[in-house]
């Protein structure tokens, strides 16, 4: 078989999973709804507050701009993040099973559960874009720029609901995946540059921050969002740590899934 044929099965197979994952969105899209609440109080209240308080430097920019592509990332963080609990349900009803019994590459059902998750990103994208246009932030509206950020946001949701997938299959219960699942957004949070310079950071801060996917996301995000916007890294270190994170997460978590279908609740041994 001829290697483009090979990689047109791979994508076939990975855009068929994703398509199976969001077709879920048509019979209950409440969660999508209930995700919109917490950014609309983070940039009413807590934007607008310390817009008016002015105690973070951000150059030339207000702090509501700043904030703007810091509480997107922060929404795609925040619903990929627990993407896990919904592999671990698979696993109990035994759909994890029928998955791993299909040709479908260990790669694949990872890479398309991922890409879904980043589909699941794009409608924070859009009512985020939407409320900020309202309060007034000033965004680029190019066709790239939104492609870009679009792009973005789907990466994004891939690396940390990967990051989710691979948090479940060590696990391996819900009760463990939710407090673990708590005990990392935050920290992924704080310790990125979504609500301030990395220049404000203490040194031992800083050096977390450059490991943290989330602070590159925040970068290219407000790249692309804000004009006159001075960047941490360029536009290129962005993507490529972002895709390198997605690359090493999507190996680890093919390597680790079979692990799901291999653990039998006690439920099902009686």
């Amino acid at each position: 078989m001829k290697p483009i044929d090979g990689m047109i099965r791979y994508l076939s197979k990975t855009l068929a999973l994703a398509e199976m994952e969001v077709r879920k969105l048509r019979h209950d899209p409440t969660e999508l709804v209930t995700r919109v609440v917490q950014p609309i109080l983070w940039l009413l209240v807590f934007g607008e507050v310390l817009s008016k308080v002015r105690a973070i430097p951000t150059g030339n920019l207000t702090y509501l701009e700043f904030l703007t592509p810091g509480i997107l990332a922060q929404s795609v963080l925040f619903v990929a993040i627990f993407y896990g609990i919904a592999v671990i349900w698979e696993r109990d009803l035994g759909i994890v099973h029928k998955f791993l019994a299909s040709p479908a590459p260990r790669s694949a059902l990872v890479l398309g559960k991922a890409l879904s998750a980043g589909i699941r990103g794009l409608s924070q994208a859009l009512i985020i874009y939407l409320l900020a246009i309202l309060l007034g932030v000033h965004l680029r509206l190019g066709v790239p720029e939104i492609l870009g950020v679009l792009v973005l946001v789907i990466i994004g949701a891939g690396v940390f609901s990967t990051l989710s997938l691979i948090i479940a299959c060590v696990v391996k219960t819900r009760e463990r995946f939710m407090g673990i699942g708590q005990l990392l957004t935050m920290p992924l949070f704080f310790a990125s540059n979504a609500l301030y310079p990395i220049s404000l950071m203490p040194t031992w801060l800083q050096a977390i921050a450059w490991g943290n996917p989330l602070t590159y996301l925040v970068d290219a995000l407000r790249m692309l969002m804000l004009p006159g916007y001075s960047p941490e890294f360029s536009l290129a270190i962005d993507f490529g740590a972002l895709m390198l994170t997605m690359f090493i997460l999507v190996l680890i978590g093919a390597r680790l899934y079979p692990r799901l279908a291999r653990w039998i609740p006690a439920l099902f041994t009686v």
